[in-house]
């Protein structure tokens, strides 16, 4: 599988990168955190790791980590706009719960 971009966050990960010198890409991973277990952690990566794995689309590079990517395979990412808000979503075939106020997330693993 691998970590996708739709064509908003793609617009915007790729305005971030322009406009900030020395960002090889967007650094993609979770944190224990929140009501259900896991949030997501989305910032530019300056370098890669040496357990990152590395998805490439269109130019953009995504890093995720060892520990992450088996949480977060297939996740598409969007960036959205809600009035005065803007902020990334996260479609994660790997979720099977979310906490109300959407912040944190369950999977499988955790339940079992």
């Amino acid at each position: 599988m691998a970590i996708t971009l739709a064509p908003a966050a793609y617009e915007r990960v790729r305005r971030f990168m322009a406009s900030t010198p020395g960002v090889l890409g967007l650094r993609f991973g979770v944190t224990r955190t929140g009501c259900s277990g896991w949030g997501y952690t989305v910032d530019l990566a300056r370098e890669q790791r040496g357990d990152d794995a590395v998805f490439e689309q269109d130019g953009v590079r995504i890093f995720v980590d060892a520990q992450s990517l088996p949480l977060v395979d297939g996740t598409r990412i969007d960036f959205v706009r809600q009035g005065l808000s803007e902020t990334f979503t996260f479609d994660n075939p790997n979720a099977t719960a979310e906490c109300g106020c959407g912040e944190s997330f369950t999977t499988r693993a955790d339940v079992a």
